[in-house]
């Protein structure tokens, strides 16, 4: 069953409900909600849900990807999927295809996502998209593996990183909690 605006909501209030200073951010997602926006569509402007994964591997540090569309080295994550049943879901199925790290060597540290980052992304000419931001709904989970076999179509490259090297001091503030 695909991902509904009802579980979109229901997960954005689990995450509002641990992390109120974001609620003004992210009203915009439940603004675009109450209007009936389909958000899980990559169609939708002026923006719509991705699903990411900050994965933690055995030495706390995490895994980045060389985006081959951006050329910047980002959490894995992407676009949901009409398979995806929820959002935990597609941001485990984007990890997997776009690192070959395989699911059953991968646990999610909770349900509720450890943040929710809106940004900006570019037109790209090449897909006909206009610039749109992507309401990006990131799960952290923990791993004893190292990265497997890279989806080139996407990604050219993957490194595990040290936790200072995040430049976003919200999200590495969370996962330094959560890691303690």
């Amino acid at each position: 069953m695909a991902i509904t605006a009802d579980h979109i909501r229901t997960t954005l209030t689990a995450y509002l409900d641990q992390h109120p200073e974001d609620k003004r951010e992210l009203g915009v997602v439940l603004g675009l909600l109450d209007d009936g926006d389909d958000l899980t569509s990559r169609t939708t402007l002026p923006g719509h849900v991705t699903a990411g994964a900050i994965l933690v591997g055995p030495d706390s540090r995490i895994l980045h990807i060389l985006h081959n569309a951006t050329q910047k080295w980002l959490l894995p994550g992407g676009h949901l999927e009409a398979s995806d049943a929820t959002l935990l879901q597609a941001a485990g199925r984007e990890l997997a295809e776009e690192t070959g790290i395989p699911p059953h060597v991968v646990t999610p540290h909770g349900e509720i996502p450890l943040h929710i980052d809106t940004h900006p992304i570019d037109a790209n000419p090449a897909k006909d998209e206009p610039a749109h931001q992507h309401f990006d709904f990131r799960f952290l989970f923990r791993t004893t593996a190292d990265i497997g076999e890279l989806q080139t179509e996407e990604v050219s490259g993957a490194t595990w990183r040290n936790l200072e090297e995040l430049s976003d001091a919200q999200l590495r503030q969370r996962i330094t909690e959560t890691l303690r």
